[in-house]
């Protein structure tokens, strides 16, 4: 007898009722119908495509670039009962002969492979012999040259897909801007009318972006609120990532690097340290992440500017898989434009694409200098509505005070301009002050009309400014040699077309404690109760012992549900969110005993 998509939600993964839209692209896929969906991390994204593949008769072929993610919900959902495999480079012979076998005779739900797999001839003419449910495809931005994570071998999964007339396709991704969605839908061979977007918005994290030199400090410091709590923190060097964990280890946390430089075993090591454990920071560069399928992650940090809002979007979503609160961090600084403009210059794209690459440096550029509300610029930059102020971002939870700062600008620009664009911030602000240094006197600058115009400023008081004319693409700055040049953005400022506005960080106060006192971090609506932590010790203990990672056994935001209702039966337990038939059958009764410790 066959289940429908409502009964395996309730029945295996133990929730009551589907997410919004989330069941609309099951009910359509299962139906045998193609969608496209762009759903932000945390929604509920890989349900889409497992319900169906076990609602439908066949074996659902889902194809994803992350062996990570394979392997982590193979782990998760043979723990539900669920029939499942994963190809990938690090599966034995046994391991691939058993899922060929279950391939073949029609017992296996689901087969995760790679893109290089999926397209390889002697593969598919496998496929071919057996019942195909669905085909998925995860990470499903890679197939368009306009997204931020293009991959050409993306481009032979439409051939594959046509193979197989009549069966359902479903791409997904969390991150696509309506170009970008467009071209998905074309490349897969998914109509238009096919695309469902449930939305951007990830209100349960709050985001936070800082200014400033000292970033380890201010990162030890942020932390010290946040201590046992699963955090990422994203480095721009293989160096910086190994500094960053050796300094938050002399701080008693426990750390760990990621990087691609690391010997394979120290690096796999480190993933599954990270993965198992629920108080874990991994200090890593952005290879680290992607397909890391761990729903506790409760803070990302960046320690410097991302590629883009895109890769921003992506890399802190995931913090708070598992919709509980969770916070996303980012320094930054004029220093972090000059560089990712540099870089830019150096990866040979062609005129179509550098453009596009600009376009999203500069949007990310403004999102990081913005005064207003971070929310509303995330989710406008792809395409929504403009929403309210969230509350839940640093301008709205601590508005900055702004200042007019247009009048400092013209005459910051006007130096630059008439020194010859080719200096840094330190030799204009001299000019400006009026300093005849053997340099301004050597070069000439002293007879300038800008030479000694702001005698009562100096170079602290011009960064904020050129900073922000660096978010502007008001001002660049060569990554090499240091010095500033006019942007294409300047012309508009120096006419009195566009103000200029900065909201300095507090005197005395680095910005990012500025913003948040101490003690103020969010904190998980159960998390203070000791029967959520005494949960979460017995959630440690089963771990363990089975060799799997916490999450597989339970998410925090199924033991805070715990902690909160204390269920007395194995009935009121099945009513717990994320507790289906055969989790309630293996772990119940253990769960119950502590329950029933404190009912006592």
């Amino acid at each position: 007898m066959s289940r429908t998509p409502l009964d395996i939600l309730q029945q295996v993964f133990g929730y009551p009722a589907f997410r919004p839209l989330q069941g609309d692209i099951i009910a359509a896929v299962t139906a045998g119908e193609d969608r496209l969906a762009i759903m932000p991390t945390g929604a509920g994204k890989s349900l889409c495509y497992q319900i169906p593949a076990m609602a439908r008769p066949g074996t659902g072929l889902i194809i994803s670039p992350l062996v990570a993610l394979m392997h982590d919900q193979v782990r998760a959902l043979r723990a539900v009962g669920v029939t499942c495999a994963a190809l990938t480079a690090d599966t034995d012979a046994d391991e691939r002969g058993r899922a060929f076998d279950a391939l073949d005779d029609g017992t296996l739900d689901l087969l995760y492979v790679a893109p290089e797999r999926a397209t390889m001839p002697h593969f598919q003419d496998r496929l071919a012999r057996a019942r195909l449910s669905l085909i998925a495809i995860d990470e499903a931005h890679c197939v368009s040259q306009w997204g931020h994570d293009f991959r050409p071998d993306y481009r032979q999964l439409r051939p594959l897909a046509d193979r197989f007339p009549g069966v359902p396709r479903i791409g997904l991704t969390a991150t696509a801007d309506k170009v970008t969605q467009a071209d998905i839908a074309e490349q897969l061979g998914i109509g238009t009318g096919n695309v469902v977007v449930a939305g951007f918005d990830r209100p349960n994290i709050t985001y936070y972006v800082n200014q400033g030199a000292s970033r380890t400090t201010q990162l030890t410091d942020w932390l010290e609120d946040r201590r046992g709590r699963s955090g990422i923190v994203y480095a721009p060097t293989r160096a910086k990532t190994e500094a960053l964990a050796a300094a938050l280890e002399k701080r008693g946390h426990r750390a760990h690097a990621y990087h691609a430089g690391l010997d394979h075993a120290e690096r796999r090591a480190n993933q599954e340290a990270f993965v198992r454990a629920d108080d874990v920071i991994m200090c890593a560069t952005v290879a680290f992440g992607m397909g890391i399928d761990k729903p506790d992650v409760r803070f990302v940090a960046h320690m410097a500017l991302p590629k883009s809002i895109e890769a921003y979007y992506q890399e802190t979503g995931r913090a708070g898989r598992d919709g509980a609160p969770a916070e996303a961090v980012m320094w930054w600084g004029a220093a972090d434009v000059a560089r990712a403009r540099s870089q830019l210059g150096e990866n040979g794209l062609d005129e179509a694409q550098a453009r596009v690459e600009e376009g999203k440096l500069n949007a990310l550029a403004a999102f990081a200098a913005s005064t207003a509300c971070r929310r509303i610029a995330l989710l406008t930059y792809f395409g929504e509505p403009a929403p309210p102020p969230c509350g839940n971002c640093d301008n709205c939870l601590h508005p900055p005070k702004v200042t007019d700062v247009t009048e400092d600008a013209v005459k910051l620009l006007s130096a630059v301009y008439r020194t010859g664009q080719r200096f840094g911030l330190g030799h204009v602000a001299a000019v400006l002050a009026g300093d005849a240094n053997e340099r301004a006197v050597g070069l000439g600058h002293t007879d300038l009309g800008v030479f000694g115009l702001t005698p009562d400023k100096d170079m602290g008081d011009w960064r904020p400014v050129q900073q922000q004319l660096v978010a502007m693409d008001a001002l660049r700055a060569d990554a090499r040699h240091g010095g500033i040049s006019l942007g294409p953005s300047a012309r508009a400022i120096l006419k009195g077309e566009q103000t200029v506005e900065i909201a300095p960080p507090p005197e005395g106060k680095r910005r990012s404690r500025s913003r948040r006192g101490k003690g103020d971090a969010p904190k998980l609506s159960a998390a203070d109760n000791p029967l959520f932590d005494a949960l979460r010790e017995r959630r440690r203990q089963i771990a363990e012992e089975a060799g799997v990672p916490a999450y597989v056994v339970f998410h925090d935001a199924t033991l805070q549900e715990m902690a909160a209702a204390r269920p007395a039966t194995l009935t009121d337990m099945g009513r717990i969110g994320g507790v289906g038939a055969t989790k309630l059958q293996r772990f119940g009764d253990a769960f119950l005993q502590v329950i029933d410790g404190f009912n006592a």
